[in-house]
C-alpha cells in the first residue's frame, strides 16, 4: 500500500534524517489495520556530490543524470521502519550504499537508456538489471537496500518484534 504523505525535505534535516522520517511516515500511515499488523515502510534517496537524485522522467534527464555520474559516486540511503500497530512499537534504521560508475561514452548511456528505459528510477539505473554494466562498484552492508528495501537489516528488525525468521 501506498499512503499518501508529503515526501519533501524539511530544511533542517539531513538525507538520513529525511529518509528515516518519510520510512515512518510510510509504516504509519496505512489506515484501517488488522490487529496484529506489522507494518514495513521504506523511502530511497539517492545523492551525488552531495546533491539529491530524483527521478529522471524522460530520456534526455537521464542522460544528463548518467553523464554527470560517470566516474563518479552517486550514494543511496534507504530508511526503513518496522512498526508493531498492537503494541505501537517502532524500530527505524537506515542503509546506505556506494555505488561507483564507470567512465561511461554518451553511446553506452544511450544504449543502456533505450534498453531499460529506466526514467522512474533515481539515479536512471537498475542494478537488477542492465544498469549493473554501467557501475565498477557496489560498497555497503546490504546490497538489497539499493533495490529499495535492505533486506538484512528488515529481517534483523522483524526478530526484534519477535517474529520468527525463517
Amino acid at each position: 500500500m501506498a499512503p499518501a504523505i508529503e515526501e519533501t525535505r524539511l530544511a533542517h534535516e539531513n538525507v538520513r534524517q529525511m529518509v528515516e522520517r518519510l520510512a515512518e511516515a510510510k509504516a504509519k500511515g496505512i489506515p484501517a489495520l488488522p490487529p496484529g499488523s506489522i507494518v514495513i515502510g521504506s523511502d530511497q534517496m539517492a545523492t551525488l556530490a552531495d546533491k539529491i537524485v530524483g527521478k529522471p522522467g524522460n530520456h534526455a534527464a537521464a542522460a544528463a543524470q548518467l553523464q554527470e555520474a560517470s566516474g563518479k559516486i552517486m550514494h543511496f540511503h534507504t530508511g526503513l521502519c518496522v512498526w508493531d500497530s498492537d503494541r505501537n512499537e517502532t524500530w527505524i534504521d537506515s542503509v546506505e550504499c556506494l555505488v561507483k560508475f564507470r567512465t561511461l561514452t554518451t553511446e553506452e548511456i544511450d544504449r543502456y537508456l533505450l534498453q531499460e528505459r529506466p526514467y522512474d528510477c533515481a539515479g536512471s539505473f537498475k542494478s537488477e538489471g542492465y544498469g549493473i554494466t554501467l557501475l565498477e562498484s557496489i560498497t555497503g552492508g546490504d546490497a538489497t537496500a539499493l533495490i529499495g528495501l535492505p533486506l538484512i537489516r528488515l529481517c534483523a528488525m522483524l526478530r526484534q518484534t519477535g517474529f520468527k525468521l525463517p
